[in-house]
């Protein structure tokens, strides 16, 4: 077994990673980071940060500042516990997938199946929709936005949660019609977990998603776990900071009581990050790599999104939406990037992940919602910028090389004898063979001579693009195949773009 895949393998199966030595490409940035992530807790009065980086399944680097408790001044480590507040929610919406592919539960499933307290709800208007699972999951069910009250709702009892249910909750909108963050809808999908399983939420995460991973020192129960080894949550008033008190684990915790270590959270990063890409080969992680790449559909309620890196609103803007627990970006240069923070009395939380990069990013603080979006954001473009992400190319297919290759051909010929027998029911139809050698006498004419031999670039098994150098300029060219048996071309580019 190749060493990746064997790192892979000991990680969906629970069995510790074994203690690596960090890179050189990462450790020679080493300074850079600390001047980014030293920078940032001085402005933001952070106690203590641990940030890391998981590349090819594994914690492939790790830098922690600062201390885990003031009073101690016990450093921060690698294993130190923070509570992650709503990264958690990745757990619970995966934990609704879970249970999706049992066959216990369909997304569209009115919410009120699981819930019976919800039954009895006025809803906003008389045309509302009875809210689903899958709206619940997308924050798209009518709740007003609920940061900070939510959070405070932790250590509710689970009979309390029970009563508030029961006398229904106000509506800020109908259901379906926008966005609104609301912890109080997660909390609800908590108690669906509990309600289907005949257990506690917190045991369905822990013995069917942190115990297969490995994840030995996070939970729920943050009072049973080692002082010594919690990271104190602090807030930052009056020019000092105050602890803020422990909040036991309550009704609320599927949307935001998960705690973990670096060293352990890096473990569930690996395992989604190697869901991507699609392929074939065994699939023994905890959940199926396809369900978990479906944690990217959601709403359709995009807006425009401007990076969190500092200077962010001066880059290149994209596009966000809520997932299943992760807010999706579309990025020009990450791609699609999959992201959550997580603020909290007494600690502040953010994560990144680049599917197309294989690899994810992220930092843990002890401060109220001291969110460590930034640093993270600037370490991911410091990274990328020296070369150690890198997007993984897709494959070319045969199909996608065999007609690149007659592309090439066609282009030296100047006539499209070559794809004689290949093309699509629509390519004669968009351009006669005459007309095809007269553009390309015309073209070449423009371009003079050109170096065909760069590769094709895949966008997918059945289109790509390439660009050729030219005397002139350049060709910038497509090759689009047809969903046709046997695959035929339905359309190929060559286009002229000249020097300055």
């Amino acid at each position: 077994m190749k060493f990746k895949a064997l790192l892979l393998a000991m990680l969906v199966v629970g069995i510790p990673l074994p203690a690596l030595a960090q890179p050189a490409d990462i450790a020679v940035l080493d300074s850079e980071i600390d001047t980014i992530l030293k920078g940032w807790m001085a402005e933001n009065h952070i106690p203590g940060m641990v940030l890391g980086v998981v590349k090819d399944g594994r914690l492939a680097y790790v830098k922690t500042e600062g201390v885990q408790d003031l009073a101690q001044k016990r450093p921060v480590t690698p294993e130190t516990l923070f509570r992650i507040a709503s990264m958690t929610k990745a757990f619970t919406a995966l934990s609704i997938l879970k249970l999706r592919d049992e066959g216990r539960l369909a997304l569209d499933d009115p919410a009120d199946r699981y819930v019976p307290e919800m039954r009895g709800w006025t809803y906003p208007t008389s045309d509302s929709p009875r809210i689903t699972l899958r709206d619940l999951l997308t924050h798209s069910a009518g709740f007003v936005t609920d940061d900070p009250w939510g959070d405070r709702q932790t250590v509710l009892s689970q009979s309390a949660f029970t009563a508030y249910l029961r006398a229904g909750v106000p509506f800020t909108r109908a259901p379906e019609m926008r966005h609104e963050y609301a912890n109080l809808g997660y909390a609800i999908l908590g108690r669906v977990i509990a309600n289907i399983t005949k257990a506690p939420y917190r045991s369905f995460v822990e013995q069917r998603l942190l115990t297969p991973l490995g994840m030995a020192a996070s939970g729920f129960d943050v009072l049973a776990h080692p002082k010594d080894k919690r990271a104190v949550g602090y807030r930052w008033e009056n020019d000092a900071w105050a602890e803020e008190p422990t909040m036991k684990d309550g009704a609320f915790n599927s949307m935001g009581g998960l705690e973990v270590s670096a060293t352990d959270y890096a473990k569930w990063l690996g395992f989604v990050v190697s869901a991507w890409p699609p392929r074939d080969g065994v699939d023994a992680g905890p959940v199926k790599r396809g369900t978990v790449r479906q944690i990217m559909r959601g709403a359709n309620n995009a807006a425009v999104f401007h990076r969190y890196a500092t200077g962010g609103d001066k880059q290149c803007p994209g596009a966000i939406a809520y997932g299943m627990g992760w807010r999706v970006i579309t990025d020009c240069d990450y791609g699609t990037v999959l992201a959550h923070g997580g603020g909290y009395p007494g600690y502040g939380s953010h994560v990144m992940v680049l599917p197309e990069y294989g690899a994810a990013l992220f930092a843990l603080t002890n401060r109220t919602y001291a969110g460590p979006s930034q640093p993270v954001w600037d370490v991911a473009a410091l990274l990328r910028a020296k070369g150690v992400l890198a997007k993984s190319a897709e494959p070319v297919s045969p199909d996608l090389a065999s007609f690149y290759s007659a592309a090439q051909t066609v282009w030296g010929a100047g006539t499209i004898d070559a794809l004689q027998g290949r093309v699509a029911m629509n390519f004669p139809m968009d351009r006669t063979a005459a007309n095809w050698a007269k553009v390309l006498a015309e073209t070449k004419a423009r371009s003079g001579a050109c170096d065909p031999a760069a590769p094709i670039a895949a966008d997918g098994a059945m289109s790509g693009t390439f660009t050729w150098t030219c005397e002139k300029g350049r060709i910038k060219g497509t090759v689009l195949l047809a969903p046709t048996k046997p695959i035929t071309l339905q359309s190929l580019g060559f286009a002229f773009e000249g020097t300055d």
